[in-house]
């Protein structure tokens, strides 16, 4: 079972990451240690893809195609029950893109595994050390390890697997990215639920109708 985050029955409001923030966020991690190098494809899929934390240590090298700049996520989120008569499989499948800087991370990654004896047997992120060689990441250490990047990195905000999910939102939305694009790359079910997960996080419309505002008229005129 995965281990459930320290912080579980808590509620915080999101702090989506800006682009930049994202790129200073990586530029820490190390890119001479092994761990260093996963850690940076960890984030690269999360943000570059907006997968959630369990989809992405479901993840297996198969599932990569570095050509066509993809990933296919089969273990989305689980289908409602009355869909499995139609399709066995219980959880929803989708491909999502990921931009050429991101994928040069998880590229550098996959050619790194493959010389520490993982092999397409083992999940795509997977533990490397003597006696303990292929097994799947806990969850709360990618936690911690982006927690202590963040601190590197002197980023003010909280940053978190799903915040990594919030941050790539944020930034197409903000970049114009059309809904039912955000909606298929994040897996959401509906336009309407995608609707509210970019209003909550960039709310332009509301922002820009204040900001436009008529100034007010000045006394005795």
């Amino acid at each position: 079972m995965p281990s459930p985050p320290t912080n579980a029955g808590q509620t915080f409001a999101p702090e989506p990451l800006t682009h930049e923030e994202t790129q200073i966020l990586i530029s820490t991690v190390s890119t001479r240690s092994i761990s260093g190098i996963r850690l940076r494809a960890l984030i690269a899929v999360m943000y570059g893809t907006g997968s959630r934390l369990n989809e992405t240590l479901k993840l297996e090298p198969r599932d990569v195609d570095l050509q066509a700049g993809s990933i296919r996520i089969r273990f989305g989120k689980r289908k409602p029950r009355k869909d499995l008569s139609k399709a066995p499989n219980p959880y929803r499948v989708r491909v999502v893109g990921v931009d050429p800087a991101n994928l040069a991370h998880l590229a550098r990654w996959m050619d790194k595994r493959a010389s520490l004896g993982l092999t397409a047997r083992h999940p795509l992120f997977a533990t490397y050390s003597e006696g303990n060689v292929g097994k799947p990441l806990d969850p709360r250490y990618v936690r911690a390890a982006l927690k202590r990047a963040a601190e590197r990195a002197g980023i003010d905000k909280r940053v978190h697997p799903h915040g990594l999910r919030h941050s790539l939102a944020f930034d197409l939305a903000e970049t114009g990215v059309a809904p039912h694009v955000i909606k298929d790359q994040l897996g959401h079910e509906s336009l309407a639920t995608t609707d509210r997960y970019v209003s909550h996080l960039n709310p332009r419309q509301v922002i820009q109708a204040i900001q436009n505002r008529r100034p007010p008229e000045e006394p005795g005129r």
